[in-house]
């Protein structure tokens, strides 16, 4: 991951699950790393251990849905290291209900993190890499924009709508040396997944095991598999890829409906 030394990379939702991962792969392989989330002690701690070894990361405690945070994070970035190469919009909420039982405080708290946040993001972080003449904003969006998971149907759409917002950022703003990628993970073994465990009347252990069995390659994704595949994506080798989404399901895209 040589291609990463030197990089300053801003995360959003850096502090677990697949953000914590990219935030540790990043900088070890040399990225200067600013890593927001709203969980100060473990963001603490990551940043903590990580420059305990040697590497640079910061953490920023802050909320991607509202505006000052994100900006105070960008403006962190540039301040402490002089630039930003990348913007991980990483941060992510999810919240199981049919939408005929649907709050409007849990519409608002997934709509303003899953879209609103990475909106800001972008917001902030595209002029600073417009001056630049170079920079990659990558999103983490998930197969929930494709499928239609049962009593996900706001997650679903606030994916959906993430895919179409890198689609058109990709067509505004590409030209003036900016990069646009997604990444869509789908059954990844994080915190967020554990949580959502909770209520069935088997264990987690043996819902994981149901669950990998179904997946063609016979296991669920690590954050780490995420984070390499971020870490291409923004990478320079990945020059030409633009204005798309890969999927990292381990082929469950490609089962039959049946």
């Amino acid at each position: 991951m040589n291609h990463l030394s030197g990089r300053t990379v801003l995360i959003t939702g850096g502090t677990s699950g697949i953000g914590e991962a990219c935030t540790e792969l990043f900088a070890r392989s040399g990225a200067k790393v600013v890593a927001m989330s709203i969980q100060p002690k473990e963001g603490a701690a990551l940043a903590e251990r990580l420059t305990g070894e040697g590497h640079t990361c910061v953490f920023f405690h802050g909320d991607v849905s509202k505006e000052a945070d994100v900006k105070a994070a960008v403006d962190l970035a540039v301040e402490k290291f002089g630039r930003l190469d990348v913007a991980h919009s990483n941060a992510g909420v999810l919240r199981n209900q049919k939408i005929t039982n649907i709050t409007l405080e849990d519409f608002h708290l997934v709509i303003n993190v899953n879209l609103l946040g990475p909106v800001l993001l972008a917001k902030h972080a595209i002029p600073v890499m417009e001056r630049q003449g170079k920079g990659v904003i990558c999103f983490t969006t998930s197969v929930a924009a494709d499928i239609g998971f049962p009593e996900h149907a706001v997650y679903c759409a606030s994916k959906a709508a993430l895919v179409a917002l890198m689609r058109s950022l990709t067509t505004d703003h590409s030209p003036k040396g900016v990069r646009f990628v997604a990444v869509s993970p789908g059954t990844i073994d994080t915190p967020m997944l554990a949580a959502s465990c909770a209520g069935w009347d088997k264990p987690k252990e043996e819902l994981y095991a149901d669950v990998a069995r179904k997946i063609p390659i016979q296991r669920m994704g690590q954050p780490i598999d995420v984070a390499r595949t971020v870490a291409f994506l923004v990478s320079d080798d990945a020059g030409f890829i633009n204005g798309s989404v890969v999927h990292l399901e381990g082929g469950t895209l490609a089962l039959p409906p049946w």
